[in-house]
C-alpha cells in the first residue's frame, strides 16, 4: 500500500494552478490507473476515474470528487527585469513578500517575491501590507534574458518545498486540496479489499478555485444519483475563533445545511460513531463553498455531502494537515460505498431525519 505522506510530497512538489492542472492529473493518472477500471479526462480537464460495483447491470452511481487545481499567480507585467503579477484563485497579499517561487516561462525560473523599501511607497503606504501592486518577482536575469523567456500569462507557483513535523502533520503548499485527492486515492486502496454494489466514480476536479467548471461538468457527463465532495476546512490555530474552526488530527467533519441532504449526513455520522472515527459536525448555513455547491444542482440535481479535512493556514505555502485526518477520510468513504445497498435511494428523503 502507497505510503500516503511520500505521496502528498510528490503531488505538492507538482504545479497545477486553477485551468492549468496537467502536471498533477498525470501523476494521478499513473497512481490511480491501477487501482481502477477505467480513467478518462472532461473536456475541462478533470480526471474521472471509475471503480464498478458488483450489482447488477442497472447500477447506480456515486461520485466523489476533490479538487486538485491549486492558487497561485499570474505574471501582468515586466517592469526591465522584475515581474508584475496578479492571483489565480484566493492569495492572501501579506504572506507574498520573501516568498520563494517558480515562474513557469519558456523553461522553469526560480524566483522570489520583493517589495520596495518602505521610504520608497508612496506617502501612507509604508508600515503596513503592502499592495500586491507594488510587488514584483525577481527571478535574477538581465532584462534581456527575462524577456526571452518570460511572457505575460505565464504562471508562478509557490516554491515552498514540503515538509513533514511532529506529531505525523506535513506542511506545504496546494494541500488545499491535495490533502482531499490523498483521502481519494486511500480509498481506493481500501476498495481493493471490499465489495459494493455501485457504481463509484472517483473525479479530481479542475478550477475549483476560479469557476466551479469542474464541478458543474463532470456530474452532468457522469451522471451520479448521490455527490459527495471532500475539501478541506478551518483548522483551530492562532487567532482563530473557536466556534469557526476544527481540531487538527482529532477527526474529519462532516457538512450540516442546505447544501447538504439531511439522510446522507446522518448516514456519514452513524458510519463514524458506529466505526469509532473521531469527527466534528461543521455548519454550513449558506453554500459549502466546495465542489458540492455546484454538484447538487447539475441537471435534475443529487443529493449531496461534504466531508472536511482541518487544515491550518489556509492559501498559505505553508498549510499544515494532520496524515491520521487524511487516512480517516478515505477510510469511511470507502466504508459508506461498501454498505450503499442498490435500493438506498429509495429510502432517503429530504425530511429525512
Amino acid at each position: 500500500m502507497m505510503e500516503i505522506s511520500q505521496f502528498l510530497i510528490k503531488m505538492l512538489s507538482l504545479p497545477g494552478l486553477s485551468g492549468y492542472e496537467a502536471p498533477i492529473r498525470d501523476l494521478l493518472m499513473e497512481t490511480w490507473r491501477p487501482l481502477t477500471d477505467d480513467l478518462n479526462i472532461s473536456r475541462l480537464g478533470s480526471l474521472h476515474a471509475l471503480h464498478r460495483g458488483a450489482g447488477l447491470d442497472s447500477r447506480p452511481c456515486l461520485l466523489i470528487s476533490a479538487h486538485m487545481d491549486a492558487i497561485g499567480l499570474m505574471v501582468t507585467g515586466i517592469v526591465n527585469e522584475f515581474l508584475r503579477i496578479t492571483e489565480i484563485g484566493g492569495v492572501d497579499d501579506r504572506i507574498l513578500p520573501g516568498q520563494r517561487v517558480v515562474v513557469h516561462g519558456r523553461r522553469d525560473l526560480p524566483g522570489v517575491v520583493v517589495k520596495p523599501p518602505d521610504f520608497l511607497l508612496p506617502p501612507g503606504k509604508g508600515g503596513q501590507t503592502v499592495a500586491r501592486e507594488y510587488l514584483l518577482v525577481d527571478v535574477g536575469l538581465l532584462p534581456a534574458e527575462v524577456n526571452q523567456v518570460v511572457r505575460l500569462g505565464d504562471l508562478v507557483s509557490f516554491g515552498q518545498e514540503p515538509f513533514e513535523l511532529s506529531g505525523e502533520a506535513l506542511a506545504g503548499h496546494s494541500l488545499d486540496n491535495r490533502a482531499s485527492v490523498a483521502a481519494l486515492t486511500v480509498c481506493l486502496q481500501e476498495l481493493q479489499h471490499l465489495k459494493h454494489q455501485w457504481d463509484v466514480w472517483l473525479v479530481a476536479t479542475t478550477q475549483e478555485e476560479e469557476t466551479l467548471g469542474g464541478a458543474f461538468t463532470s456530474p452532468f457527463e457522469i451522471q451520479p444519483d448521490i455527490v459527495i465532495a471532500v475539501d478541506v476546512t478551518f483548522a483551530k490555530g492562532p487567532g482563530v475563533n473557536e466556534h469557526t474552526a476544527y481540531p487538527l488530527g482529532k477527526g474529519n467533519t462532516l457538512g450540516w445545511g442546505p447544501n447538504i441532504h439531511p439522510a446522507l449526513f446522518h448516514t456519514f455520522k452513524d458510519l463514524a460513531e458506529r466505526l469509532e472515527i473521531p469527527y466534528s459536525m461543521e455548519a454550513m448555513p449558506r453554500h459549502s463553498g466546495t465542489d458540492a455547491y455546484a454538484m447538487q444542482v447539475v441537471a435534475g440535481g443529487a443529493p449531496s455531502m461534504v466531508v472536511g479535512i482541518p487544515l491550518r493556514y489556509m492559501h498559505t505555502p505553508v498549510e499544515m494537515v494532520s496524515l491520521k485526518d487524511i487516512q480517516r477520510a478515505g477510510r469511511i468513504l470507502a466504508e459508506f460505498i461498501a454498505r450503499l445497498e442498490p435500493d438506498f435511494l429509495n429510502k432517503i428523503t429530504w425530511e429525512d431525519h
